[in-house]
This record gives structure tokens, sequence and C-alpha cells, in this order.
């Protein structure tokens, strides 16, 4: 049934949310609308430059760069940017700090009720599935990847990552509940069966006779305050259940902890009524001085002595033994302190890797990629604390030895930054089920595996140095059955770890997975073909999509109208509303549009099959794709959750239209690149719809110039992601359709948050200013993800802005609070753990060549679009030039010819070449407009292991694979050729080779392969009969097939991403695309390898 609506006619005239915004404003979670209306924001996270009336990003300015003379390109003699300084499109802040107030206690809003503790629980992993399947900006040369002075003008900023100085930094505060009651559970991961063996703690009492013992097994950290001795508990059990802890104790503390409540607490610690404090305040919270408790004088100097078996352990007894006891209470921990390995100390600060400091020739050397796959370096701690360390696969850092100083930061040239991949699938995951989770008072930092013990009762903060109280119920361990153990408990012993937030971590109760997909029917989109391919493949897996028994889910379509789709329980098929005036969109029946998934699971399966056919005959060919948008926010603000958009063309009519900056099928000249937005009404929406809790996914599906700078922001901003398919037609470009199937299945089945925000927090003495990626930057440090999916990653840059000479270690911890797909709310807390060193030899030492090329990466889009694509380039390539210089100057000494570099460095100009030959910062090439800013895109919201194999892919000979050093997966055998060199030199007629370049794989198969590869492999009589189309490989029943198939799918199920296997002869259409990625070779428009290490020599020798 059609019935055409005009605005008269419909039961509301103006959508639900209008009068209804999310109650969300947290750190770690939500926001309130009016934030997003100030007039107070400034131009916020991406990579567009600023258009006249665009949507601010709040309180913010960006500090220009410092000038002075830079390096050339290419050995022409001129004046260049460099990245020193550099903040990209991000803001420079003063927060005022927050006044103390006497508080009270805590007034809670509504809040979710948390699903009952399960019972017979203990520690348990969770699972999750894999894929199967021109501006002129003055030079300068003090390159400090610091923030700017605060004393220069400020410029417009822009760009998705947010930068605030450090000089100013308010200081939040909050306490947490560390003597409140709790029951803890140790559950497997949502959906999952209880597990036997369970703790549920009413109380503890000993067994009769019993001696309650304390014996350390993992070397704590940390060490005792000098001038200070440890207090001494008596060691008895409490009398009564934890249950049973006094009302005071309750009122003694804030419920803050991640949520939105204004309260006060009798310490004076102010708490804010947001989700700023609810996960606790930015950076380092400072209690109120006048009643914090005076801490001893912290010593933070870090032994380098680290025994396996610290004094006063070496006595303890395996469990089930006897065990050491305690007359009279608890001892003071007689913890080794941490800090490098004990052996470099021993050595008179001699390296214990002499051969990561050898330089070598970058000339001479010229076979220098490994064969596999490159490790990140591991930090030069103790191996008992590196054991703990958090998985450089979530959260690395650039220079794995952390200066001791800015000073010496600039000095060796290098950014300072994180890379993290904070929602990343885990096979192994800890959760832990608390109604407390043990945080700092001061800093509202999580107590993970780097924190230190003085005794039984009190642990030091690792960030802030706070004294902290150990909770009565934190004593008792239910893994171990062992009371007196913190040291012990899952939550010192994990350094990546999900808890399960209390009722203290809600504003609302938490939201249900709502979907809405928003589907282009005008008569180009209905032409592609891909609208049979979307509604199949949802269609096959509505029972596999993330939620519960409340998951919802609704339909838009448009073309110069917008229909909307009641599937109210109890009609016999879907109603199709036609909404015409799409200069003032209202939604028509709001409440039957959006639709409980099981309860109308027919009608959805209904319509589903019968929407390809329904626009068959359609000649419109206009795009309202502005006013659909703004129907799908009013729809979706009253609860929040995803929209799913998927568009064919340049939008036509409404708000948002946009006109044609490129010609059609013209590319687009160096001169003629347009990387900013044309409009702000993307911008504006997707801020609009973070503040709803609303994430926008744009699927765009052109062959045309679709002005993706532009479009792209609405999934920017809202922490959406972008899908291009090029030329998407389902019988023209088969190949993209079965990259579409496979896409849109890992999308629509991943594992999701909702309302989420994330905070990350760093050592006293280090400052994170700059951030990347798709989320809107809410109270200066945190980070507003409506949703937060596993295959999305950040970057952040830092600055060391007071001395750490007095520490050896420094830690960096995230933060992710968000809502599971099944209702629960959730925190997942990653720790990490470096050393300080003071020599710029262990700088150079400890640095991570592809972290550093990452952020180098994130920070060049922000340039390519602030100033220019050439500035990008040139600041890119002097960054190798200042890195060589400073250690050539003040490393070596014995002054060599040639290009020295150190090991942990040799592959930096062979990445940044790589870059510069990437279609993001290319030059001199014709390249679409839409796949530049494509590849921009990924550059900003992959994660790095996936943006360093798009960046510089991976060369495998493969018509001679063997069992030799195979993986064993699955019953499966896996081959590992050694990796080549993307040179052509290294190809030979007589092999077959695999390049995998991440999102696209090519199989070029040389004139005089073996005809054994071509028969049991490829399935053709001779090389002369190889299809030119050939894209897939048939399955034939031979070992070599099958080691080939083995390795190829093994690849694929790496990625969240379904890369295209191109099979091509020496006369293929695909083979320029294949030279294109043999990066150390010569293009018309770009230096071979061994020509861009003769132009860094020039250049370092100047």
């Amino acid at each position: 049934m059609t019935a055409g609506l005009s605005p008269g006619s419909a039961t509301c005239k103006k959508c639900a949310c209008a009068t209804s915004s999310s109650p969300f404003r947290c750190e770690e979670g939500p926001v309130q609308s009016p934030l997003m209306n100030s007039p107070h924001l400034s131009d916020g996270q991406g990579y567009n430059s600023l258009v006249p009336g665009m949507y601010s990003q709040q309180v913010a300015t960006k500090n220009p760069l410092h000038t002075s003379s830079g390096l050339s390109n290419y050995g022409v003699s001129q004046n260049v940017p460099q990245f020193s300084n550099y903040q990209g499109p991000g803001q420079t802040l003063n927060r005022p700090p927050v006044g103390s107030a006497s508080l009270a206690t805590a007034q809670q809003g509504p809040v979710a009720q948390m699903p009952p503790p399960l019972q017979n629980s203990v520690v348990v992993s969770s699972s999750a599935g894999t894929f199967h399947s021109g501006v002129n900006l003055p030079a300068h040369s003090n390159w400090q990847y610091g923030h700017a002075p605060l004393n220069q003008p400020t410029m417009g900023s822009q760009a998705n990552h947010f930068a605030h100085g450090a000089a100013t930094r308010p200081l939040l505060s909050s306490t947490v509940n560390t003597n409140a009651s709790t029951n803890y559970n140790y559950v497997s991961s949502a959906g999952g069966p209880p597990v036997q063996n369970s703790y549920t703690k009413p109380g503890f009492v000993p067994l009769p006779g019993s001696q309650l013992t304390y014996s350390p097994v993992r070397p704590p950290i940390g060490t005792a305050p000098i001038g200070s001795q440890a207090s001494i508990w008596p060691l008895a059990p409490p009398a009564a259940p934890p249950a049973s802890i006094t009302s005071q104790a309750l009122q003694n503390s804030s419920t803050t902890q991640e949520g939105d409540v204004a309260s006060t607490a009798s310490d004076g610690l102010l708490v804010q009524n947001n989700y700023d404090t609810i996960e606790g305040g930015g950076f380092l919270a400072s209690a109120h001085t006048a009643s914090a408790p005076q801490n001893p004088k912290t010593n933070r100097h870090v032994g380098s002595a680290y025994p396996t078996l610290p004094l006063g352990y070496q006595n303890a007894s395996p469990s089930g033994g006897p065990r050491m006891q305690y007359p009279g209470g608890p001892q003071q921990f007689p913890q080794p302190c941490l800090g490098t390995n004990p052996l470099a100390a021993s050595m008179g600060g001699l390296s214990l890797q002499p051969e990561g400091l050898r330089p070598i020739n970058l000339l001479q050397e010229r076979n220098i990629l490994p064969a596999t796959p490159l490790q990140p370096p591991i930090p030069n701690l103790h191996e008992d604390i590196q054991k703990l360390n958090c998985n450089p696969e979530l959260f690395r850092c650039t220079l794995t030895n952390i200066p001791q100083t800015q000073a010496l930061l600039n000095k060796a040239k290098l950014p300072l930054g994180l890379m993290l991949h904070p929602f990343k699938d885990l096979s192994q995951l800890p959760v832990v089920t608390s109604s407390t989770i043990v945080r700092c008072r001061s800093c509202r930092t999580y107590i993970n595996p780097f924190v230190s013990f003085l005794d039984q009762r009190r642990w030091k903060c690792n960030l802030c140095y706070r004294v902290n109280d150990v909770p009565e119920e934190f004593m008792y361990n239910p893994v171990t059955r062992v009371y007196g153990e913190p040291h012990k408990r899952p939550e010192v012993q994990n350094a990546t770890i999900e808890f399960m937030a209390p009722s203290e971590y809600m504003l609302r109760p938490p939201q249900p997975p709502v979907y809405l997909f928003v589907f282009d029917v005008s008569h180009n989109a209905i032409e592609t073909g891909y609208l049979n391919t979307v509604c199949k493949t949802v269609l096959d897996n509505l029972d596999l999509v993330p939620g519960n028994t409340r998951t919802k889910i609704g339909f838009i379509t448009f073309d110069s109208t917008i229909h909307f789709y009641s599937l109210q329980e109890g009609l016999s098929q879907p109603q199709m509303l036609i909404v015409s005036d799409i200069e003032d969109v209202f939604i028509p029946m709001p409440e039957n549009l959006l639709v409980n998934l099981n309860e109308s699971k027919e009608l959805i399966q209904d319509l589903l099959r019968t929407l390809p056919q329904m626009f068959t005959n359609s000649l419109e060919t206009q795009s309202a794709l502005g006013p659909a948008l703004q129907a799908a926010f009013k729809l979706m603000s009253p609860t929040g959750g995803r929209i799913s958009v998927f568009q064919t063309q340049l939008p036509t009519l409404g708000v948002g239209a946009l006109k044609s900056r490129e010609e059609p099928n013209q590319k687009a000249s160096a001169k003629d690149i347009h990387l900013t937005p044309s409009t702000d009404f993307y911008k504006k929406l997707a801020l609009d719809c973070s503040g709803q809790q609303v994430a926008v996914d744009l699927f765009l599906l052109s062959g045309q110039y679709s002005d993706l700078a532009s479009l792209g922001c609405i999934s920017r901003y809202s922490a959406g992601s972008v899908y291009y398919y090029q030329s998407y037609h389902q019988q023209h470009n088969p190949l993209l359709v079965e990259k579409l199937q496979k896409e849109l299945k890992r999308y629509l089945t991943r594992k999701i948050g909702f309302e989420a925000v994330m905070r990350i927090r760093c050592t006293k003495g280090l400052s994170i200013h700059t951030f990347h990626g798709n989320f809107f930057v809410r109270s200066t440090d945190l980070l507003s993800l409506p949703n937060v999916n596993p295959d999305a990653g950040y970057a952040v840059q830092m600055s060391v802005e007071e001395s750490l000479t007095d520490m050896q270690v420094v830690c960096f911890q995230s933060a992710l609070l968000y809502t599971s797909s099944k209702g629960e709310r959730r925190i997942r807390v990653h720790t990490l753990c470096l050393p300080v060193v003071s020599q710029l030899s262990d700088v150079y030492l400890g640095a991570d060549v592809q972290a550093i090329t990452g952020l180098l990466a994130n920070m060049a889009v922000d340039r390519s679009v602030s100033a220019s694509l050439s500035d990008a380039r040139d600041a890119l390539v002097n960054a190798i030039v200042d890195s060589l210089s400073a250690y050539r100057s003040s490393v070596l000494t014995i002054q060599q010819p040639g290009l020295m570099a150190p090991i942990s460095l040799r592959l930096f100009p062979l990445y940044v070449l790589a870059l510069l030959k990437q279609k993001a910062f290319q030059t001199g090439t014709n390249i679409r407009s839409d796949d530049r800013i494509f590849t921009m895109c990924q550059v900003k919201n992959q994660p790095l292991v996936y943006l360093m194999l798009m960046m510089h892919p991976n060369l495998y000979r493969i018509d001679n694979l063997t069992d030799e050093r195979a993986l064993n997966i699955n019953d499966r055998t896996i081959p590992q050729p050694p990796i080549l060199q993307l040179s052509a030199e290294k190809l030979n007629r007589d092999g077959a080779y695999l390049m995998d370049a991440g999102s696209v794989m090519f199989l070029w198969v040389g004139k005089n392969c073996g005809q054994n590869f071509i028969n049991n492999v490829l399935g053709v009589p001779h090389y002369a009969s190889i299809p030119h189309n050939l894209a897939q490989l048939p399955e034939l029943d031979t070992a070599e097939s099958s080691r080939v198939l083995a390795f190829i799918s093994w690849l694929r199920e790496q990625r969240p991403f379904f890369p295209i296997l191109y099979i091509l002869r020496d006369e293929s259409p695909w083979k320029p695309s294949f030279l294109q990625n043999m990066i150390e070779d010569r293009t018309e428009s770009a230096l071979s390898y061994y020509e861009f290490l003769l132009h860094i020599q020039q250049q370092v020798n100047k």
C-alpha cells in the first residue's frame, strides 16, 4: 500500500526528537545537544579547511607553527614547512580550573539496572569473531612535535583530530567509592554461558584454624614513599559481610565514576554533572588541597636492580602449602622498583642491544626489508613487567624509550605519539563484574598492573603518584580464593581488561540497538543494481545483527522525495509513506517506522525482498540526500543508534545539494585538488547526530564525481565510517559486487558499541595535545563516539610538558566506556608502560618506525588540507632529513660517508617514499578527487596494521610454496613465503608473485612461469589461455592449489575488509596498477628508492 502524505496530513509536523534530547553527557559516554549549538564551537575534527559559517567545535583555537627555513623537495632549494610544532587542524584549549565545593551525597538520575550478577562464575575470556570469507604557511625549522607556544596568534582549526595546549590544563576532580560494598562476579562476555567455580562475595570468614597469608608472586612495582613508615593494619577478617558496611562509608565517596551526577564528598572533591566526570576528569584531576589527604613525599626514582624473586618473597610457598604469616598485621611490601632491565644497569648504561645502535649506510645496504613481517620494538623493561604490558596491536607508542625532557625529544626530531586500536576483536579478554571499580581518587586512573602496592591496604597510582586505599572487597581474590592478595587480582594482572560498569556509570538506561538504513533509489542508483545486493545481504544476516530483544530497525528510501516504511505489527504488508516536502521534512507515524526486529521480522523480510523491484521503472534522476539525512536524524534522535546511508551520485536537491567541482570523467590536476568541503551542512548535521548518540556510516557507490570531501563529513564527525566502491555496477563490475557483499556482511555482524566515550590518560609530566580519527572532541580531551566498531583506529600526538628526570617509567591508559549490543554498560581499559631514557641514542634505539610513519601520515593529511599537498609532501621529506641529521650530528661519534641511519630507522626513508606514492599524496598524476579523499579517510581511520599494508604492500613468490615454516591453524597448513622488496628487479618471468596491498591483491604470472603452476593452480593448459579478466582461482584437487588458496584465504581473514584478487598477465589492463605499487622503482612523477636516498643524503649533508 502506498500513501502519499503531505505535511498537513501527517500526524506530527515535527520530529519527536526535537523535544527529546539525549540525557547523555559523559566522558566515556554521551553529550547534551545544547553543547553542539554553542556559538563557541570551533571547526573541529576532520581534514577539511575552514568554510565561512562552518559549524565550530567547542572553545578552541589553533596555534600557528614556528617559522624558519625548511628543506627542499628533491633537490630544489626553497623554503618549505615541516611538521614541527604542527598541530594540524587541532586546537589549543584554555580550560579554567573547576572550583571546589562542599559535596553532598550523589543524586543519581534515572539509571539502568544492571543484570543480576551471574552465579558460579570466574574470570574468563570473551571471544570475538573475525572476518571469514593552496595556502603558503611560513616555514620553520625547530622541529618539535609538541604544541605551539601559547602567545602566538591563533588560527582556525579543523580536522578530525583535536589539539589542546598543555599550559592551562584544568584539573577536574572526582572521587571513587573505595569503601562501598561490592559483589564481585567474574563473567564471560555477553551471551556466554555461566561457568563454574563462582564467587559471589557476601562476606569472608576464614576457615577455623586457618592463617590468613600474603605471598606475592609477581614482582610489585614502584617504591614506598621515602621518609614515611608504612601504616600497619590488623589483618582481621571482616566481622560482617561487606554489604553491611555503614552508609557513612558510602557518603564519603562519590558515585560519579563515569556518569553525570552532581554530588559532593566529604573530602571536598568537586564532581561535575556530565559524562566528563563520570569517567573522571581529563588528564590529571587534582583533589582539593584543603581536604585531600596529604601523601608522604614520594620518590619516583625506580631502581634498576630487579631480582627475579624479591626479598621477603623467597620463602613464599606454592599455593596450597604453608605460607608466611604476618604477626600483628600486613607488612610493607618489599617491592623492587620498576625500571629498565637490570642487566643494562649493571653494564653501566651499555645497551643490551648493541646491534640496535649499529649505524648502517642505507646507500650500501639496499636489501634491508625483512623477509618476515616487521615486529614492533620491545620496551627495555624487566621481563616480568613486560609480560604484563599491553599488546602493541592495541596500544603502541612511536618511541618505546620516552625522552626525559621536551628538549631531548626536540633534539631527536622524532614525533611522540600513540597509535590505538581500542575496540579490536580479541580472542581472550578478561571481563570483571563489580559494583565498585577501583580507581585513583585524584586522576581517576583505573587500577592496573603498573600501580605500586605499598602494603596490603594502600596502592600508589602510576600516573599521578597519589596513594589510595585498597577497598575491603578488593582484598579478596575470587580466582585464587585467598584474602589479602590484592596484587593478584585480574585487574592488576592484565593490561587489557573489561569492566561491567555499575549503575553509577549510566545517565539513562542503556539504549537499545537501533539500525536505520537509508537507500538512494534514484534512476542512477537502480541502474547500478546495488539495491539487490544490499537488500539480499541484509536479509541473509538479519539473525546475525548484534542485539537483543530490544533491537529496532527501520528503512528510508529517497530520490526527489523521501519514502518511509511503516512496519507496524499487524499489517499484512509494509506501508510506504511519501513525504514530498523536502524543504521542511517531518516524520509521519514515527512510532511505526522503527520497529522491534523480532516482533516485525516477517514484514521486514517482505520489505527487503520487494524493495529492489519497487523502483525498477523510476525515471527520477534527482537526489535529495540532505533532507533524507535530516529525516533519519529526527527519527533516530530519541534513542540514538546507527544510520547506514547508501548514495550513488552527487546530491542535487534540498539542503546539502552540491555542485560538481570536477569536470565529468576528468581527473583532478595538481593545481585543482579539492580537499575541503564545499558546504558545512554535513558537518553541522554530523555534530547534531553526535549529540544524540547517532553515528552515520556512508557507503558511496559512484562512478562519477560525488564530492566525498563534503559528504565524508557526515561520518567523520559522528564517529562513522566511509566505504567507497568506485564505478560499482552489478553487471559491468562483478568484482565489486563480491567485495560489497563480504564487507557488508562484516559490517552488519561485527560487534558494536553504542553511546561511547574514550579518554586517554598519561603519567604526570606528559601532555596529549592532538587527536586523529573519526569522532567529536567533547570537553577538551573526551572523544565522543556514538558508535565504536572493532575496525577503527585512532592516533594522538604528545609532548613532554614537565621533566621526567625523577622517573624511570611512564604509563599511558585508554578507557573506553560503551553500551554493548546486549544493553550492558562496559569499560574497556588498556594500559601501556614504557621506560624513560636520558640519552639521545636510547631514544633512537626505541624508535618504532611503523608507528612513526603512521602518525606522520595522519599529520600529513591535516597539512594537505590546512596548507597544500606540496607542503605535506615537503614536511614528510623533512621528517627524514631532520631525524637523520640529528642522528648524524649528535649520536655518531665517527663521521662516515654515505647516508647513515640507526637500525631502528633503516626503513624510515622507504616508508615515507611509499607514503609519497600513495593516492593521498601523489602529485603529477591524474588522481580522481574522490579517490584521493577516500585514501585520506583510510589514513585517518584505519588501525596501524592495515594502514602500513595499504601504504607498503607485501610481495610474495607463490609458484614454489612449501610447508617449510608453515603455520598450522585449525588443521590447516598455511605456507609462509618470504616477503620480497617492491621492485621489478625482484620479479622473475619464470615465477608467479602475489602482491598484498590491503584492499586489493595482484597475482602476476610471468610469461615463462612453470607449467606445473599454470595447470595445477590456475587450471588452464598454458600461459596464453589465462583469461584477461580472471579474478578467482579455481579450487583444484592438487597440493599446489591447496597451498595457494590456503595462503590467500589466510591473508584475507587477517583484515575486516575484503581484498579483490586480480590475476594478470604481462599485457593485462591491471598491470599498471600492479607496477604502481612497486615502491622502489621510478615512476613518471616520483623518484626511485635509490634516487630518493641520494636526495635525502644531499639534504642531510647541507
